[in-house]
């Protein structure tokens, strides 16, 4: 009997999901690179970048701080978002290549139902930028950024709700890129607006001194509302409005990724590609 039939419980819906898990934390072990380039971006603006613009960008009172803050200490929140985001659009460059090596047909041929397989994969490349973001946080730390020790544990759930969201947003894109040469390309089309047009390097109320036109496209931007949610829970705070966006978007990418893997509605079934 099928999973679509209801034949599976909840021991095997386990067992699969640890196996998804297991392949990509595998992934993870044999792909070093993966894990030193992730941390490279961020400690290039942490260690260069912020000393050159701490007397630039003065960082007022704003919330979730309650006096002035060095600027490295403002920046955090928005790198640990950033090894999140790159993680998240890395995941789907692996998915684009399992599609052409025919991994990904393999995975997708499971009678357990497609979308608990997405999810299972969404969620395992989750805990890999998780883990990225506490090894770069513990390194933030060293250099001199101090993290209030509540926010190491209250910011778990922001990280695991805005890593679910980028990596659902790059779960979206990989079905549309039907080519590997084709990733680099469009991933520039995402990640470096996203990154830039955000609260992750400067306050918003700088930008909209400067430019109301670009303040509105970061406040339309998810990944603006994923570092604000990220920089109260560093301080056991919340941050409803944002808490709301990224849950919202988390929904929206991940349905529409479903329904992009669906083969019979999907962008890939248009294609011809990973199917069954």
């Amino acid at each position: 009997m099928s999973a679509r039939n209801g034949g599976f419980g909840f021991l095997q819906y386990a067992i699969c999901l640890r196996g998804i898990v297991w392949r990509e934390a595998l992934r993870f072990v044999h792909q070093r690179e993966r894990f030193v380039s992730a941390l490279v971006r961020p400690l290039v603006w942490l260690f260069i970048f912020a000393a050159g613009f701490r007397q630039i960008l003065g960082v007022s009172i704003i919330p979730p701080y309650q006096t002035y803050v060095l600027y490295e200490v403002y920046v955090t929140a928005g790198l640990m978002a950033m090894i999140q985001l790159f993680n998240g659009m890395q995941s789907s460059l692996s998915m684009v290549y399992d599609r052409e090596m025919g991994n990904m047909r393999m995975l997708l041929v499971s009678p357990f139902p497609r979308w608990f397989l997405l999810v299972g994969k969404l969620l395992a490349s989750t805990a890999v930028s998780v883990l990225q973001v506490y090894v770069f946080l513990v390194i933030a730390w060293l250099w001199g950024v101090e993290v209030p020790p509540l926010g190491w544990l209250s910011v778990l759930p922001a990280l695991l709700l805005c890593g679910m969201m980028l990596g659902a947003l790059g779960m979206l894109l990989s079905s549309a890129i039907r080519q590997l040469e084709n990733f680099a390309g469009v991933m520039n089309f995402v990640i470096f607006p996203m990154f830039f047009a955000s609260s992750a390097l400067y306050p918003l109320w700088l930008v909209e001194q400067s430019s109301p036109f670009v303040y509105d496209i970061c406040r339309l931007n998810p990944f603006t509302y994923a570092v604000e949610l990220i920089r109260f829970a560093l301080y056991a705070e919340v941050n409803p409005v944002a808490l709301a966006v990224v849950a919202g978007a988390t929904v929206l990418f991940t349905a529409g990724a479903v329904l992009a893997y669906d083969p019979a509605r999907g962008l890939i079934a248009r294609r011809g590609g990973a199917g069954p």
